[in-house]
């Protein structure tokens, strides 16, 4: 089984929890950014990344707005299930912006990266990275690979929501931003079954096809086609 879950921001006790616990070997848990646990690159991070490996299932996570590109940059990029990952551990990827990949004989298409409101009160390459936004190479080949597919998958996992969906949050005040509006060109032309996001740091279903994830951990198929 697939499942998905949102913004883990280094804290491990995530993958440690009851819901998690459940998984079994063979399974995989997406993150859908703001992974957080390439931040300083020091032994007590390095240690923690090791505890990956003694789970029984896989991690696979989107980059999100908070992310040490830097280090990212520094693992190699490979051909994993269909489309361009890095490995970070024998059994933890990074999923790559634009990338399709086949998870469970399904299509998945993954675009993460944002834009984060508030850089200037952040420090250049310590705690925010230019490299959270996607640039307009990436977004050409996002939709160049989508085209090749014939417009359609069966998920899409983005860190941050499309701009139908941030509009669907009405009386929070979200401003819609370039990534969203990006997304929204994804919304407009590509089937797809349902659409998962971190981001808001919410576990709620926007719409029928849309679900902000969080701290749940939810399987991609609606319980009512669980197969």
């Amino acid at each position: 089984m697939v499942y998905v879950t949102g913004d883990t921001h280094g804290d491990f006790t995530r993958f440690t929890s009851p819901a998690a616990r459940r998984l079994k070997k063979g399974d995989a848990l997406i993150v859908c950014g703001d992974f957080g646990f390439l931040w300083d690159g020091g032994k007590r991070e390095a240690a923690v990344l090791k505890k990956f490996a003694k789970l029984p299932y896989t991690v696979l996570f989107l980059d999100g707005r908070h992310e040490n590109y830097d280090l990212l940059s520094e693992y190699p990029v490979a051909e994993w299930n269909g489309g361009k990952a890095q490995a970070i551990g024998e059994n933890l990827f990074h999923l790559m912006r634009g990338e399709i990949y086949t998870i469970e004989y399904e299509i998945y298409f993954v675009f993460g990266g944002g834009e984060t409101p508030d850089p200037a009160f952040r420090s250049d390459a310590k705690t925010w990275w230019e490299e959270e936004l996607p640039t307009a190479d990436e977004m050409i080949a996002a939709r160049r690979r989508l085209e090749e597919a014939g417009n359609k998958v069966d998920y899409i996992l983005t860190h941050e929501p499309s701009g139908k969906a941030r509009g669907f949050m009405s009386g929070r005040g979200e401003a819609i931003n370039g990534v969203n509006v990006f997304l929204n060109t994804i919304e407009d032309t590509v089937e797809y079954q349902r659409w998962f996001f971190g981001c808001l740091h919410l576990d709620k279903p926007m719409s029928k096809r849309h679900l902000a994830v969080f701290r749940d951990i939810v399987p991609v198929h609606p319980p009512a086609s669980r197969r």
